[in-house]
């Protein structure tokens, strides 16, 4: 049923249930769940998302061959979050000498275009084998490095930040990584996938880091035109940020998003009250902090209020918004889900 469930939100068919997912890296909550071992077993993803039914799994691929291989990309590390810190990275590089570097870089001719028939292949490939072997959940199509997440890729934060200083000629390297995008984005459209994730970390945690008239000007005009390539393939776009982007809600569905995968530090109340009625709404007011360090009373609280603002509205999935890490107690975790799984039907 959770692949009916889940078609049924995206098409704003108000399920029987409030349809569910989640973005899991907690593997001792997977070990207590399934009773497997998700660094050892292939199935103890696939049945932990039976377990938990999740409806919708986040799924991303930005083609066969990774940007490290074909050109030039910064290492900003990586902070310990997995089990162990195995995904712990120490090493920082940058490529980039100066600025100038940054400000004369061409994202399609550093990175190429994949022959588009190939890629097409590749994308349909890579999506007939996830839905086959998980057909009880949607699994999406998507694309993670779109605009803002692919030049902070390419350059890092402080290199991406200096040359933004200069908007004029930022607008063209972020011209680059948009038809790179749409490269990408029309082979998408010709596959048979339902529905497509775009995915941009656009803001940071307090809201934007550029000015928010230069993403009127030079980022949501371009989602829009990667959207209307999927939309007149007939597929739903749900657009994905983590940070605070409150203050670009609208623009983001007037760029045409047909849904919002969002943090709880973005206004929940805001987009039900607004698009409840009318978009896909994926996360809640349940906190990861409040599953790592709250009370029972709390993470109760936080599902109760979701439920009281959203349970009405037809495309709503429920999510922690901003992950169930590592570091999140199994028995927070069990008690989080046994909660909600009481009182998610409507």
């Amino acid at each position: 049923m959770s692949y009916e469930i889940g078609m049924k939100a995206i098409r704003l068919e108000m399920p029987e249930r409030v349809a569910h997912t989640e973005y899991c890296s907690n593997y001792a909550l997977v070990r207590a769940v399934t009773g497997l071992d998700p660094l050892k077993d292939g199935e103890a993803w696939k049945r932990f998302n039976e377990a938990w039914e999740i409806d919708l799994l986040w799924v991303t691929n930005d083609g066969p061959v990774p940007w490290e291989k074909r050109g030039r990309v910064t290492d900003m590390g990586h902070a310990e979050f997995l089990e162990g810190g195995i995904d712990k990275r120490e090493r920082v590089y940058c490529p980039f000498k100066d600025v100038e570097e940054v400000l004369s870089f061409d994202a399609v001719e550093e990175y190429g275009l994949p022959d588009m028939d190939e890629l097409v292949q590749y994308y349909e490939n890579f999506y007939r084998n996830g839905q086959r072997n998980n057909p009880n959940q949607i699994f999406t199509g998507g694309y993670y490095k779109t605009i803002v997440s692919g030049a902070i890729q390419a350059f890092g934060w402080e290199m991406f930040l200096t040359a933004a200083a200069d908007r004029k000629r930022f607008d063209k390297v972020l011209e680059s990584f948009y038809r790179l995008s749409l490269h990408h984005f029309k082979a998408w459209a010709q596959t048979s996938i339902e529905v497509f994730i775009c995915h941009d970390d656009m803001v940071w945690s307090e809201g934007p880091f550029m000015h928010p008239d230069f993403y009127r000007q030079a980022i949501f005009p371009r989602y829009k035109k990667l959207w209307e390539v999927l939309h007149e393939a007939g597929k739903v776009v749900l657009f994905c940020s983590d940070g605070d982007w409150t203050m670009f809600v609208d623009d983001i569905a007037e760029a045409g998003a047909d849904g919002f995968i969002f943090e709880p530090i973005t206004s929940f109340d805001y987009i039900v009250e607004k698009y409840g009625k009318t978009h896909v709404i994926i996360g809640s007011k349940v906190d990861c902090r409040t599953l790592t360090f709250g009370t029972r009373e709390q993470i109760k609280r936080e599902i109760d209020e979701t439920l009281r603002l959203a349970k009405d509205c037809p495309g709503f999935f429920f999510a922690v918004g901003n992950h169930i890490p590592s570091n999140v107690p199994v028995e927070n975790a069990l008690f989080y889900f046994e909660y909600l799984r009481e009182n998610w039907r409507r």
